[in-house]
């Protein structure tokens, strides 16, 4: 995964709390299930938000994946700094520098378990006919 680094840096000054609600309805608006949302603030330099989640086929990956980007895009004005896993889309890792999203297949996601990594970190699991706006970790 790529850590910060001094060039590493966002285009705007839009909150990261933001960019992590935008991106959990843009899943929940694909039917992205098993959502995830990990604050990582106080044990990974790396980000302040990880997102995991699950999709059922390569084609619904992908279709999460670009519903993400076009909602950052059209209401923060921000591109994922780097993207990796769009050729296969059975793990997508957007990196927008404080938030990172996991997009996997189910088989991936299992045999990685990226949830282990960062079980210390205070977490919220978003129900899937819910909305980021009821998510207690990202209320300011």
């Amino acid at each position: 995964m790529p850590e910060r680094s001094e060039d590493k840096q966002r285009s705007t000054p839009a909150p990261v709390k933001e960019l992590t609600r935008l991106a959990v309805d843009a899943i929940l608006d694909k039917k992205g299930r098993d959502i995830e949302v990990f604050d990582v603030r106080g044990v990974s330099g790396v980000a302040d938000f990880f997102i995991v989640t699950t999709g059922e086929s390569e084609l619904q990956v992908k279709a999460i994946v670009q519903s993400i980007r076009a909602s950052i895009k059209e209401n923060a004005n921000e591109r994922p700094w780097h993207v990796e896993g769009v050729e296969h889309n059975n793990w997508v890792l957007m990196d927008y520098v404080d938030l990172v999203v996991h997009v996997f297949l189910p088989e991936m996601r299992s045999y990685y378990s990226l949830e282990r990594l960062w079980g210390d970190s205070p977490r919220e699991t978003v129900a899937d006919e819910s909305s980021a706006a009821e998510m207690d970790l990202l209320k300011d």
